[in-house]
């Protein structure tokens, strides 16, 4: 069948065309790169046309509130209208766990707008929640520092690999549409602020990890389990230890 992947030319869209492709399966990566850009609506009907179905990985350039609000809440409505004019049976969106746990940070209340546009349409749909990725731990940590040092709470933390992240989403694409949300995540947990002190220093990063419970994450506070899906969620296979992209300390 046919199936349209927004955000296509990204880390996780661009393993999602592969794996599809690899499957038979004709695939459109679309992105404002291949001319589709789902802000503008700019070649999303023509990207559409004879698609069963559409997965949504696209992320906002911006995090800012009022930025990232806008792009989730307009592209999102953008791609349901011209999902539903397309025919469009199966309408899939890659999404995080915590959001409706969250509304202190912007970029949650973001994508708790999008999911809810998602709920209120009239295409058949599924929302995966995923937890972070293993290879956005150095934005993580960035968005942490103040000062020159990390500052993060000893909370639970379940990060995944992308590789992980797209073959779950692959699957749930290809079967029978949820209307629902389910969770992915990585095969062990950790305490976030243990974590990022173990992978800087893998990468000879001299940035200082501070345990403080009351560091905020993008914006909001954090509590025990607000990153961490329920114990009924989809896991991962890839071990932190054994992700291909981690930095070996001293090498």
């Amino acid at each position: 069948m046919k199936i349209v992947v927004i955000g296509g030319t990204g880390l996780i869209g661009a393993k999602l065309v592969t794996i599809l492709g690899e499957q038979g399966h004709e695939m459109v990566a679309a992105a404002p790169n291949t001319g589709v850009d789902a802000l503008t609506g700019d070649g999303l009907a023509e990207a559409l046309a004879g698609a069963s179905v559409v997965i949504d990985v696209s992320n906002s350039p911006s995090f800012e509130d009022h930025a990232v609000m806008r792009f989730f809440e307009t592209s999102t409505r953008r791609l349901l209208a011209a999902g539903s004019d397309a025919g469009v049976t199966h309408h899939v969106a890659l999404s995080v766990v915590g959001t409706e746990r969250l509304p202190e940070s912007g970029y949650f209340r973001a994508k708790l707008a999008q999911e809810q546009l998602i709920e209120k349409s009239s295409i058949q749909y599924s929302i995966v929640h995923a937890t972070q990725f293993f290879e956005f731990v150095g934005s993580i940590a960035d968005a942490a520092t103040v000062g020159g040092t990390v500052r993060a709470a000893p909370v639970l933390f379940q990060p995944i690999a992308g590789d992980d992240v797209a073959r779950a989403v692959a699957r749930i694409a290809t079967g029978s549409p949820l209307n629902g949300h389910v969770a992915i995540a990585g095969p062990e947990r950790f305490r976030m602020d243990e974590f990022l002190r173990e992978a800087l220093a893998a990468r000879h990063d001299r940035r200082a990890v501070v345990t403080d419970p009351d560091a905020r994450y993008f914006g909001a506070g954090l509590s025990e389990g607000t990153l961490v899906p329920g114990t009924d969620a989809i896991l991962g296979e890839i071990r932190y230890r054994d992700w291909p992209g981690r930095p070996v300390a001293g090498g």
